[in-house]
């Protein structure tokens, strides 16, 4: 599933430009089983209508524990690499905090804090819906950077729906990014903020991230999260 990660490179494009893609992280039929998995609501432990709560339109539904093998390997296995990659952001934001090796040692900061529950989900979109930018923060402890994967085709199994991104920068208007991507590739993205080298040092950085609205078509995205919620 995951032939390697270049953290250097990943690195560098997430310090540049607020967000990594990666290209071909899962297959086509990978991405079809893991869209097969939406209909048995026995994996998931909740669904959310996201009308009803104003964060768009569409739905999703979140993975129970124990999560489906291809999810919790992809978890346990791009933990690491993105482990390093937060805890230089947080050398360089002065941040004290440093993020264990091993996604299990890490979940067990998580449920120490109280956050238990699983937070990998599978969103939903159909024509007209969107996702209003947001940030997934479910509690006290939060891993900085997260991953959406495309399970469909653009232009074959929707139009519309792009993954767009903001950044707040400090005493300027915000920057909007689109990430075109294609079915089985990755966008890694911060969570909440990040480090950005200016003339005068580091400073931080608030992002937001949603989906434009579908003009026509399905489109099924992986959202995986590495902090679990309260």
């Amino acid at each position: 599933m995951i032939t390697g990660l270049d953290g250097a490179k990943v690195e560098a494009a997430l310090n540049a430009e607020g967000c990594a893609r990666i290209p071909g992280l899962l297959s086509d039929q990978q991405c079809d089983s893991l869209t097969r998995c939406y209909a048995e609501d026995a994996l998931f432990r909740s669904r959310v209508n996201m009308a009803s709560h104003g964060f768009g339109a569409g739905e999703y539904k979140y993975f129970a524990y124990p999560l489906p093998d291809p999810v919790a390997e992809l978890r346990t296995r791009l933990y690491p690499p993105l482990a390093q990659i937060a805890n230089n952001w947080n050398r360089m934001l002065g941040v004290d905090n440093r993020y264990p090796d091993s996604h299990a040692a890490y979940l067990k900061i998580c449920h120490a804090s109280g956050q238990t529950r699983p937070t990998p989900l599978v969103l939903k979109y159909g024509a007209g819906d969107y996702n209003c930018l947001h940030q997934d923060i479910y509690g006290d402890q939060v891993f900085p950077l997260q991953l959406a994967i495309l399970l469909s085709q653009p232009d074959r199994d929707f139009t519309g729906g792009e993954f767009v991104m903001t950044e707040q920068r400090p005493r300027m208007q915000s920057r909007a990014e689109v990430v075109s991507l294609n079915k089985g590739d990755a966008v890694l993205f911060a969570v909440n903020v990040r480090p950005r080298q200016g003339s005068r040092g580091v400073y931080r950085v608030k992002m937001r991230h949603g989906v434009s609205r579908l003009r026509s078509g399905e489109r099924y995205t992986l959202g995986l999260i590495f902090h679990d919620a309260v």
